[in-house]
């Protein structure tokens, strides 16, 4: 009997196996198009689109920008790809994580490793940048709750901790068709690439 198909063909062509990722069949052209229609909160938010993957990456990435101005262009680049295996395993809520068990971790971290190298970052982020993009993961998540999932402010603040007034300051969610999204994470990813040069 053979073994189970565990590679998802790509619309680049590429062939991504899954429990041995490598770089080489990683695109950015693909991250970008599979988290503009992974939908964040189940797909429970507000509006005539989905809040996306790639949407919430955006802001993650100028959170962390605001958090820490001074830090080298890849760490926000790592925060822009954090959540860029979810482009082939989807977003699952935490309680789904917690239901499939470490094998859902084991699998997001090879896939991590894999892009962190395609994209010159190193394979394991340094634990204090870990910590700073999670923190900013949080304050978005916080900021999603507010604007566009329902959530009271006294409510978010016990999910997900009270955001700092000024790293939040000014920021509005607006959501856009998954191709206007697309669009606008290849142009970042771009930016800051150039900006490692």
């Amino acid at each position: 009997m053979a073994p189970p198909r565990a590679w998802q063909r790509m619309l680049s062509g590429r062939r991504l196996d899954l429990l041995d990722p490598t770089p080489l069949d990683i695109e950015i052209e693909d991250i970008a198009h599979g988290l503009a229609f992974v939908a964040r909160w189940n797909g429970q938010t507000f509006g005539d689109w989905p809040y996306s993957v790639a949407e919430h990456s955006l802001l993650v990435e100028a959170l962390y920008a605001r958090m820490s101005p001074e830090a080298p262009v890849k760490w926000r680049l790592a925060a822009l790809l954090h959540d860029a295996p979810e482009y082939v395993i989807g977003d699952m809520i935490s309680p789904v994580k917690a239901a499939v068990g470490p094998a859902y971790g084991e699998l997001d971290a090879r896939l991590q490793a894999a892009i962190n190298i395609r994209f010159g970052l190193p394979v394991q982020v340094p634990t204090a940048i870990k910590k700073t993009i999670k923190k900013a993961d949080r304050i978005s998540a916080w900021l999603e709750a507010t604007q566009i999932a329902g959530f009271g402010v006294a409510e978010a603040d016990k999910f997900f901790g009270k955001p700092d007034g000024q790293v939040i300051a000014g920021l509005e969610l607006h959501l856009r068709p998954p191709r206007e999204v697309r669009e606008a994470f290849v142009a970042r990813h771009e930016e800051l690439l150039k900006r490692l040069e």
